[in-house]
């Protein structure tokens, strides 16, 4: 299973804000598309960064709610790892797990295709599980 798959089930929109936003439209936006990250493009389109709703909290945790009126280069994850759409789901979750983080962009040739979230990738491990355990069912009766 790859990431296509997953992009072609759940579709390809990405909500993208540019980096000289504030870290209060940021957490808006968040919380309006009830996303939990949001990929920070440049004005040719290309990922200059990603934002968490973690990196918000953490900064408030830090320096107050008077943070939120900071730009969002200020504290985007500049360093973002990406995938491909052939990069297969073991592929993605070793890497989410290496990286400890949720959201990863997906790009094809320079170009931000779509974001797969943990969400999205528990999503499909449960439905393979489902998928093989009706197999198994289907094969004993049979039997």
């Amino acid at each position: 299973m790859s990431v296509k798959h997953i992009l072609d089930e759940k579709g390809r929109q990405v909500f993208t804000m540019p980096p000289s936003s504030t870290l209060q439209d940021a957490a808006r936006e968040l919380a309006d598309r009830k996303i939990g990250a949001v990929i920070l493009t440049d004005d040719g389109g290309k990922i200059a960064g990603i934002l968490s709703e973690r990196d918000i909290v953490r900064m408030i945790a830090r320096n107050g709610a008077k943070c939120l009126d900071q730009s969002i280069s200020e504290v985007m994850t500049t360093k973002v790892v990406t995938c491909s759409e052939s990069t297969t789901l073991d592929e993605l979750m070793e890497s989410m797990t290496k990286g400890r983080f949720r959201h990863i962009p997906v790009e094809e040739r320079g170009r931000l295709v779509g974001v797969i979230s943990i969400g999205d990738v528990v999503k499909k491990r449960i439905e393979e599980a489902l998928q093989e355990a009706e197999q198994m069912r289907s094969y004993i009766a049979a039997g």
